[in-house]
């Protein structure tokens, strides 16, 4: 199946003291480093953020599909391998970015995860695949959080998850979306960071009869 996505060049900065390198914490590569460039504010979800997270998700993604949009360092999408997911699409656009997913794919041999260079919304509207967990880290200086969230529930399997980081709550994203009903399942705050766990209402899988 042809992947898609979009850049990720403005991430939000990355502050000097930040390593180019990240543990997995869960997983069958418990401890295992996976490595990132120094590219222009490129950044992972902070250990305790993902370690929140996958407490949210059940520790385990066994059997699931799972989609990393702006995938960045591949943290999220090499971590939801790492616990079982069968299925992970990890997209990029930044060419350093992109060329360290491919080598830390390589070293942890992660045949399971699919990595490309491509639009984020335009994937959104030509994929077909439905996922069961969905990564959603847009850069912080764009205005893709909505965009994102607003195309996004095609894709989605009715029981789905999707992770949002971003600089603001993400109730305030949703105050502002039209068409599109979303529940905060859980959130939380490290820092400047905003970090929630969505589902789709059950209102927006009901048909009109």
């Amino acid at each position: 199946m042809p992947l898609h996505f979009k850049p990720s060049a403005s991430r939000r900065p990355k502050s000097s003291n930040v390593a180019n390198r990240v543990r997995l914490i869960g997983g069958n590569w418990r401890s295992r480093i996976i490595e990132f460039p120094d590219a222009d504010g490129l950044r992972p979800t902070a250990n305790s953020v993902r370690e929140t997270l996958f407490n949210w998700l059940g520790q385990s993604l066994h059997g699931k599909r799972c989609l990393d949009l702006f995938s960045g360092s591949g943290a999220l999408g090499f971590e939801a391998a790492s616990r079982g997911a069968i299925d992970v699409v990890m997209l990029e656009m930044q060419p350093a970015a992109l060329l360290a997913l491919k080598e830390n794919q390589k070293k942890l041999g992660a045949t399971m995860c699919r990595i490309a260079a491509t639009d984020a919304l335009k994937f959104l509207g030509t994929a077909i695949q439905k996922f069961d967990v969905v990564f959603v880290d847009p850069p912080f200086a764009s205005n893709l959080m909505a965009s994102t969230l607003t195309e996004l529930p095609a894709l989605l399997t009715e029981d789905a998850m999707v992770y949002t980081e971003w600089h603001v709550p993400i109730t305030e994203v949703l105050a502002n979306l039209s068409h599109v009903d979303w529940e905060v399942v859980k959130k939380g705050r490290a820092g400047a960071v905003h970090f929630a766990l969505l589902r789709l209402a059950a209102s927006h899988h009901q048909t009109p009869s």
